[in-house]
């Protein structure tokens, strides 16, 4: 049988990069802050937490998916790794900065 890649780990934390306090989202999993879009660079497959980077992950850029919504594209300042990340600018409880996220999508990313 084979292994989900993603593991559901919505738990609030403090944003390692403005010291937001950011509170689940209480339906997946959240990683990312609402008011600066950045992470940490925690997880090898969404919400594992095994990477050992622990890097702050900049949001470098947005896409839209006609099924998803906006995706974020982060960049690792510490180790380079890009990822893409499923953005909650829907979510009711704190969500996601939306003028943030479509400045993003007319950002040419690397």
């Amino acid at each position: 049988m084979e292994e989900k890649r993603f593991r559901k780990n919505d738990n609030g934390f403090i944003c390692a990069n403005c010291g937001h306090e950011v509170e689940p989202l209480g339906y997946t999993s959240r990683n990312h802050c609402p008011v600066c879009l950045c992470s940490l660079h925690l997880d090898v497959n969404p919400g594992d937490r095994l990477s050992d980077c622990g890097g702050i992950m900049d949001p470098i850029g947005a896409e839209t998916d006609p099924k998803k919504g906006y995706i974020i594209i982060h960049k690792c300042r510490k180790c380079g790794a890009v990822r893409r990340n499923k953005a909650a600018h829907e979510a009711k409880n704190q969500p996601d900065d939306m003028d943030k996220l479509i400045a993003l999508t007319v950002k040419e990313y690397k």
